[in-house]
Formats: structure tokens, sequence, C-alpha cells
């Protein structure tokens, strides 16, 4: 089938498109940069410009199988002064407000839109487990989530159902948060994050690859779905266990005020907070985690140089 990608060269778009094309799906990835281009047969590139509206490539979307949005300014790209808020915001609103007045215009509208969230819905939590029950938090980021997903619930009609993805902490050497996490521990000086009680929902990427095609085939699936591994573990926990795999101490601790102090709001919403989220939904639907366990997903991915 035709499925059309938003956000197809990051951290997450980029193996997600190379497992599609593995699928033998024809991709095509939406991209801001016309220099993308593609030696692979299924796989072509089309400018778009995510404002808010429907533009010249929402062509692509016709006929489409599913589309994905996985569009959206990096949350840890810099200090949360009220520019950058902003811009978090309304990368990820109007990406998502154009995608859906294409597929809302479309002849023949995709069968699935599966469209990115995070666990940040659900704001700053103890140690309940969490749900896709769970209501939105009060914070910067549940205020992201709330107006993201709001936007691509619109989607939803009798020929298009829409997931909506929370997803966690995802675990990949190459990228993403683990590669920042590294450095310390090489130095010895990794060790848990704050008071080290807060729990960080995590998935391995390979896991987070593999729950998007499975959304894709599962055609009673709609709505949120934690995409996080079953198994959430406290800060503390992950330090420890990311010291023992690599071989590296795991004891000196992270002040809270010092995170604070160099990164203000983002310290609390992204590093001293978290939520014990559980992937109930997609559980209690059959899919299967290559890697529930946060030492066995580390160790797959440090087994070599290429994750």
């Amino acid at each position: 089938m035709k499925i059309v990608v938003a956000g197809g060269t990051g951290f997450l778009g980029a193996p997600l498109v190379d497992a599609l094309g593995g699928d033998h799906h024809d991709v095509v990835v939406l991209t801001r940069h016309s220099t993308h281009s593609s030696g692979a047969p299924q796989r072509r590139f089309v400018e778009w410009t995510p404002n808010g509206e429907a533009g010249p490539w929402a062509a692509a979307l016709d006929g489409a199988g599913a589309v994905i949005n996985l569009s959206g300014e990096s949350i840890a790209g810099g200090r949360w002064s009220a520019a950058h808020k902003q811009r978090v915001v309304d990368s990820r609103v109007k990406a998502t407000r154009s995608l859906v007045a294409a597929i809302r215009a479309a002849a023949t509208p995709p069968v699935v839109f599966v469209s990115g969230s995070a666990v940040g819905y659900y704001g700053p939590l103890g140690d309940e487990v969490v749900t896709e029950d769970r209501p939105a938090g009060a914070d910067f980021l549940a205020d992201v989530c709330v107006k993201w997903e709001a936007e691509a619930q619109r989607a939803a009609s009798p020929r298009t159902r829409v997931a909506i993805l929370r997803t966690g902490l995802v675990l990949e050497r190459s990228g993403g948060a683990l590669r920042r996490m590294l450095p310390p521990f090489w130095f010895g000086a990794g060790g848990p994050v704050g008071s080290g009680r807060q729990y960080w929902p995590w998935i391995h990427r390979r896991d987070w690859v593999d729950l998007v095609r499975w959304t894709i085939r599962t055609a009673e699936i709609s709505g949120p779905i934690n995409a996080t591994a079953p198994v959430p573990v406290t800060n503390r926990e992950f330090a420890q266990t990311l010291g023992r795999v690599i071989g590296r101490p795991a004891f000196v601790p992270a002040p809270a005020f010092a995170l604070r102090l160099l990164l203000g709001e983002m310290a609390d919403a992204l590093l001293l907070s978290g939520q014990r989220a559980v992937p109930a939904k997609a559980e209690r639907h059959g899919f299967r985690f290559q890697y529930a366990r946060l030492e066995d997903a580390l160790r797959a991915i440090f087994r070599s140089e290429a994750g």
C-alpha cells in the first residue's frame, strides 16, 4: 500500500520509513526540504509546507492506505523560552492541521491516520500505574499533547480511523535521549537524576517501529496508545541498569537544583518528573514486545556499535 510519512527523516521517522519499505510498501515522505532524494525504488520525497492548510502536496495523500504524522520541533531543542514553547506548539498543531485538511479533502482518504503524541499528556505523576484512560495533566507538555491530539482526532470519519501514539523515552544508541545520557557514564560520573524516584517510561526503538506497523494493520485499534514498554522503571533503576550494562559506575547523582539552574522549567518536565505509563491497550489487543525489560533492551543496543 501507499503510506505517507510526515517527519520521516528524523530519529524515529527514518528507521520507520526503512521498515515500511522493507515491508514492500510505497512510502511517500513529506519534507520541508526539496534537496532530499532517494535511490530506493519504493520511496519518494514530496516537499510540503505544514502551515495549517493543505497545499499542492496534499495530492500525495489521496489513495494512501495510511498517513503517519511525526512532525514537530524538538521538545528538548533548547531552553524553554516563551518563543521556543510557542514553536513547539505551533509546529505540532499546524502540521497536524495541514494533514487533517488534506485527509478531509481527499477523494479516497487513508484508512488510518497514525499521529504522534507523548506520555507527557498525563503530566507529572508519582508511582501509580498509568493507562490510556488517565485524563490529561495540567502542565505545559500536557497542554501541548492535548492540543496536538485534538487536531488529529478531527481526521476521524467512517472511512478513516485515528490512532495516537503517546510515546515515552525511545532508546537507541544512535540518537535520542540515550545518546545524550552516555557521556557522563563513560567518564564515571553517571547516576540518578534528582531523587531518582520518578518513573521513566521507555521503549526500544525497534519495538516503537513495530508498534507503528502493527497499528497500521490492526483495524480494531484507534484512539490513544501508550508507546511504552510493559515494565517502566524509576530513574534510579534506569541509571543503575545502564551503568551495569556498559560496565561503568552509576552512583553520582545530578542534583535537582543544578538541573533547574541549567535547564529551567524543562528540567522538571523532562527529567525530574515522569509517569509510570504502561501499554495496556497494545497488550490487550495482542501486541508483543521484543524488549519488555530495560536490561534486555540496553544489552541489545550495546551489542554492536551500530545498535
